[in-house]
């Protein structure tokens, strides 16, 4: 039994079964026990590989989005460039070396990232030490200083906290996490929610008994978006999910490349569940900003140019850093199961004056 189970069954002994969502905030985020307050999870000897880990060309890419997204701002002389979650540090470092192609973007930046790892915040400041532009770090995007701003996340909103409800035949029960014998167990709260059914789409208002509804807390991209509204910019979510609201149980954990129960060995392996889309849609939009997307991630790093870039980095290369470059490429922008390229989706929403950016049609 981890530490941190030992403390989740005495605050479920002392105050009842918890809401999925503090089991997954305390799982991630506990100071002392918590998932990511421990570790780098990252990388073969890590639990996941996240796609900046997989090549350099995907960090590239979105630098040069960035450039653009920038230029359509009017090219403003300051300018903040915002990552959530970033990891390692790679994406950003990835990032800034595709910024030194635009001497004035460079010059412009001030990078800010939001991070509540200590052990990643460790490995951020190695990866960027030598950075020619500053940066800066954020334990909440509320911290983040005014003005315009370029705000990315990769692998973020997947691992936001989720509230879980499942369809009864009473109503809506919320579901939450107890102690059944000697383990963790799901369980349903057993008053009924009222109105619920009032704050679905009208297209899911008749569901199924037993059909399961996943909603997350949005706080830290409302705070961005509101950010954008009054200071103009523009903001790039990558992750995986589904395009529009739907039913299904997606919470997953994830131990060393393999996907194992959540509810064991709570503190030790990553929780994420997939992002709705429509709801990020729907959040940007109550604030007045534009939105494109979501469109497959493969389709988005095409339309960037991740093919002719992968060929560029081919030509001097030897046979097998050719067939590891053909390797990351595949695994990028692939549909298969295996791959990111559709079940990671991309969406961006902006100033509702500036232009549609890179990678997206003009719908």
């Amino acid at each position: 039994m981890t530490s941190l189970e030992l403390e989740l069954r005495a605050i479920i002994e002392a105050e009842g079964p918890m809401p999925v969502s503090r089991y997954m905030a305390l799982c991630l985020g506990h100071p002392r026990h918590g998932y990511y307050a421990t570790r780098d999870p990252l990388g073969a000897a890590g639990d996941f590989t996240t796609a900046p880990e997989i090549s350099q060309m995907f960090g590239e890419l979105i630098g040069l989005w960035c450039v653009e997204a920038w230029r359509g701002m009017q090219a403003p002389k300051r300018v903040r460039l915002v990552e959530l979650g970033p990891g390692r540090g790679t994406l950003m470092h990835d990032m800034l070396r595709a910024a030194k192609l635009e001497p004035a973007f460079e010059q412009a930046l001030e990078v800010h990232l939001v991070e509540t790892s200590p052990v990643l915040a460790g490995l951020q400041r190695e990866k960027l030490a030598g950075a020619a532009v500053p940066v800066a770090w954020h334990e909440s995007a509320a911290d983040l200083p005014a003005g315009p701003l370029l705000m990315i996340a990769n692998e973020f909103v997947d691992a936001l906290p989720i509230d879980r409800f499942v369809k009864t035949a009473g109503g809506w029960c919320e579901q939450r996490i107890g102690i059944s014998g000697e383990k963790l167990a799901f369980g349903l709260h057993p008053t009924p929610l009222s109105g619920f059914d009032e704050s679905l789409p009208a297209r899911l208002r008749r569901a199924a008994e037993g059909s399961v509804l996943e909603r997350r807390n949005l706080a830290s991209l409302r705070e961005i978006a509101a950010r954008i509204a009054a200071a103009s910019g523009a903001a790039l979510i990558v992750d995986y999910g589904h395009r529009r609201t739907s039913f299904g149980d997606t919470l997953q954990a994830v131990r060393m490349h393999e996907f194992a129960d959540p509810l064991e060995s709570p503190g030790l392996a990553d929780l994420s569940a997939h992002v709705d889309f429509e709801s990020l849609a729907a959040l940007a939009k109550s604030e007045g900003l534009r939105v494109r997307g979501p469109i497959a991630q493969g389709v988005f790093l095409r339309r960037l140019g991740i093919e002719p870039r992968a060929e560029r980095l081919k030509r001097k290369a030897d046979a097998k850093v050719r067939s590891d470059i053909d390797a990351a490429l595949a695994r990028l922008v692939g549909s298969s199961p295996r791959h990111m390229g559709e079940l990671f989706k991309v969406i961006s929403f902006a100033h509702s004056t500036l232009p549609i950016g890179p990678g997206f049609d003009s719908g």
